[in-house]
């Protein structure tokens, strides 16, 4: 089974975490925290300023690393790095997205996560 290498952002604001809703593909309208694949040479924390600059138009800070998710999907296994991130300049466009939410910690229930994306609440929670 193919693995994917991927970054996740949970960006914080006060007492808020930003979540998105993809837009296309396999897992369209799953709620997810933003970030992409890391593309070869590019560190894990590069490959996320990246990605978010890329799918919000927004610079950010990562910070310290979460945890790394990896999960099992039918068509390959995700291995997903999450960073604590702050932005630094801009307000989130959202360029690739479905929609997105600022959630609380008890707000972040009301959303349909995706599997990998599960695990990284219940981290957040804990």
């Amino acid at each position: 089974m193919k693995t994917i290498q991927v970054v996740a952002a949970i960006i914080r604001d006060g007492d808020r975490i930003f979540a998105t809703q993809r837009g296309y593909g396999d897992y369209k309208d799953g709620w997810e925290f933003p970030g992409g694949k890391i593309e070869p040479g590019e560190a894990p924390e590069q490959a996320l300023r990246r990605e978010i600059m890329e799918e919000l138009d927004t610079e950010i800070a990562v910070g310290k690393h979460l945890i790394t998710v990896e999960q099992d999907y039918p068509e390959f296994h995700l291995s997903m790095q999450c960073y604590w991130a702050a932005i630094t300049e801009g307000k989130p466009v959202l360029k690739e997205h479905e929609a997105a939410k600022w959630l609380t910690l008890e707000e972040l229930d009301t959303v349909a996560w995706l599997p990998a994306d599960r695990v990284v609440v219940e981290k957040i929670r804990s």
